[in-house]
């Protein structure tokens, strides 16, 4: 049954991909588990936030919620309607309403395209289609806005994107994801590829928007403090899978899944003698291989409390406290 707050549902998503072997006959030997069976949803007017250590799945999950990577199984719903189970035509309409900001500034952009053109693209596209009803005029009239909207001179739009700086491209790459009048943003990772002294203006900018906007925002990062602060509620992944769901005020006073109890060691509290009392969990070995096929839980090779029962099931999030989801059998028979 649809969630009637939510703007965006991921039900039982599967992205894998299969792994070859062979130059001339090639056979497939195994299974690449990007993402394995995960379920979360986002509410109109909120910024939720995808976390977790490079490799686990976040930036695939990201692409197809946006239908741009085929997912092997499960459900994507905007608005209530499966993406999946539109025609061509209509996903082209319903992508309107939900863009993409790149996480790389600089190869995102079409270099031999001016800072102009690369705005107004999507609203060219739309109206050629017949799919928005707007003049030449006044697409250009909306782009000396957004340019306003997002820090930029609107003098800059004859200019090509290596004349301008990272933060700057990445204000045009915003600029492109708002032409359409979006309901949903997808930001995959937009600061990590910039300088700290500028993240945190793109943040703030993003924060404004979305105010001034009515935005929802699923917001991808590694960076758990980049999270804190932009998000309202943040799922924690780890190899492809849910680890834990909170708000962000829960989950960083108290974590629960104990992958999230290590990601939150390792980010500094800027009070000297805090951090200095302060434990801090080393998780033993590496991330275990996607492609490896394995019985239980993901994280049980590193996890420090793991039990017998974490070898042969895999744990399913469950409500451990109001509105706070752990995949974790530490918590189990805590339903509800």
């Amino acid at each position: 049954m649809n969630d009637p707050r939510a703007l965006l549902e991921v039900r039982n998503l599967k992205v894998h991909f299969p792994v070859e072997k062979g130059i001339v006959f090639r056979r497939r030997v195994g299974w690449l588990k990007a993402v394995d069976d995960i379920s979360f949803s986002v509410a109109k007017g909120e910024a939720l936030g995808l976390v977790g250590e490079s490799g686990c799945g976040k930036s695939t999950t990201a692409m197809a919620v946006a239908q741009l990577q085929r997912a092997t199984s499960g459900q994507v719903l905007f608005e209530g309607r499966d993406l999946a189970a539109l025609s061509p035509r209509e996903l082209l309409d319903a992508r309107r309403n939900f863009q993409i900001v790149f996480q790389d500034p600089y190869s995102s952009l079409d270099p031999r395209m001016k800072a102009g053109d690369i705005i107004a693209e999507p609203m060219r596209i739309y109206a050629a289609r017949g799919g928005l009803a707007m003049s030449e005029k006044e697409i250009g009239a909306k782009v000396t806005s957004l340019m306003d909207k997002v820090g930029l001179l609107p003098s800059f739009a004859g200019r090509y994107p290596h004349e301008f700086s990272g933060g700057q491209r990445q204000r045009i790459g915003i600029a492109r994801a708002l032409a359409l009048s979006p309901k949903l943003v997808i930001a995959d990772e937009p600061v990590s590829a910039l300088d700290v002294s500028i993240q945190s203006q793109i943040l703030n900018l993003l924060k404004d928007l979305q105010d001034e906007f009515d935005l929802t925002f699923l917001f991808i990062a590694h960076n758990l403090a980049v999270v804190e602060y932009f998000c309202s509620r943040i799922v924690v992944m780890y190899l492809g899978t849910i680890a834990e769901v909170a708000e962000s005020a829960a989950l960083y006073e108290r974590p629960l899944h104990p992958y999230t109890r290590a990601l939150l060691s390792a980010v500094p509290i800027p009070d000297p003698p805090k951090e200095r009392l302060r434990r801090r969990i080393i998780l033993k070995g590496d991330v275990p291989s996607p492609t490896a096929e394995r019985a239980g839980c993901p994280f049980r090779e590193r996890c420090s409390e793991a039990m017998a029962r974490c070898a042969i099931e895999s744990p399913k999030p469950v409500e451990a406290e109001p509105g706070h989801l752990v995949a974790c059998f530490l918590y189990a028979g805590k339903e509800g």
